[in-house]
């Protein structure tokens, strides 16, 4: 994004990552994650070293020290989302951590800020392969052209008549495929190759940056159809970033999905496995989510979000992504 920039057409859905703190002693620090079988827990300055070197708090340790925290709360995680699914739930449990921490500290951090600070975490101190629109779109919400340049990001809302935002809505479908992959892999082929001028994964990039566009002037003039083809379109590009991207399965689920009626769809996040998301007429929506369910995915039924990042019980309680 530095080099060429980047544009990237996002909304977020209800399905949430939340964040409860709970005071305690100075010398207590204690984390649970609700989809983790363990607990970190420190005393006295004492971890358990098994429990913290096997990453599942990697994330929460970075945040708590970018607070310069290291005692006093008791902190558990859940999130709505299994992690490892191309819903960007990563990046959400930081910006939520961000935002329970800053109420719990009586300041409120600005969107952009919020945002800005788990990128540096996640990407800057954790050294992730990852972008930043997650982040982003976390802090937020809702529907958003976000722009990313050498002179930092810009989130520009993306707003649409009633009743074209109302039919988007009707036409996107989500399925759970019932398999996680590690992103770290694929992405760090696509940054490798992205550095390279002139590569097919360059090249892509930006064909799926002007496609972006053109799906934005589509919803502007409230052409929805042309946004399915639009989709079909990208993912043939996506498919192209990297190794990994897509597999036999997803290209046969992909294929299932577009003769039971789909105009387009993706894999989301990095790809390799996580969601399907799928873009249907209402006329093909009922056979696009039966045969999807016959072949073993899971439909699960959202609606767009728009409030963002916010704490919603009196700090230092919940924090809500």
């Amino acid at each position: 994004a530095d080099v060429y920039g980047g544009l990237v057409l996002s909304t977020t859905i209800d399905r949430y990552v939340y964040v409860i703190l709970t005071e305690a002693e100075p010398d207590v620090l204690q984390i649970t994650a609700a989809d983790s079988s363990s607990v970190l827990s420190r005393r006295e300055n004492v971890f358990d070293a098994a429990l913290f070197w096997g990453n599942d708090y990697l994330l929460p340790m970075e945040v708590l020290r970018a607070f310069g925290i290291s005692g006093g709360y008791r902190i558990f995680i859940a999130a709505e989302v299994p992690p490892g699914t191309g819903l960007g739930s990563s990046s959400t449990t930081a910006v939520a951590l961000i935002q329970a921490l800053s109420a719990a500290s009586g300041y409120e951090q600005s969107r952009q800020a919020l945002a800005e600070l788990a990128c540096e975490i996640e990407i800057e101190r954790m050294g992730m392969p990852i972008g930043r629109q997650d982040q982003y779109a976390a802090a937020f919400g809702g529907l958003n052209v976000i722009e990313f340049n050498a002179g930092g990001t810009q989130v520009r809302p993306l707003d649409l008549p009633p009743d074209t935002l109302r039919g988007l809505q009707e036409r996107v479908l989500l399925f759970f495929t019932g398999t996680r992959r590690r992103s770290t892999d694929i992405l760090n082929q696509q940054r490798q190759e992205s550095g390279r001028a002139g590569s097919a994964t360059v090249a892509s990039l930006h064909d799926i940056k002007r496609l972006a566009v053109d799906m934005i002037d589509a919803l502007q003039r409230g052409d929805l159809d042309a946004v399915g083809t639009l989709l079909d379109t990208s993912w043939q590009r996506k498919r192209k970033l990297a190794p990994g991207v897509s597999n036999a399965q997803i290209d046969a689920w992909y294929a299932e999905a577009r003769a039971a009626g789909a105009a387009g769809g993706k894999i989301t996040g990095a790809g390799g496995g996580g969601f399907l998301m799928l873009y249907a007429d209402p006329a093909a929506r009922s056979n696009v989510i039966q045969r999807m369910s016959e072949l073993g995915l899971v439909w699960v039924d959202t609606d767009f979000e728009f409030e963002g990042a916010r704490t919603i019980v009196g700090a230092p309680q919940l924090s809500l992504v």
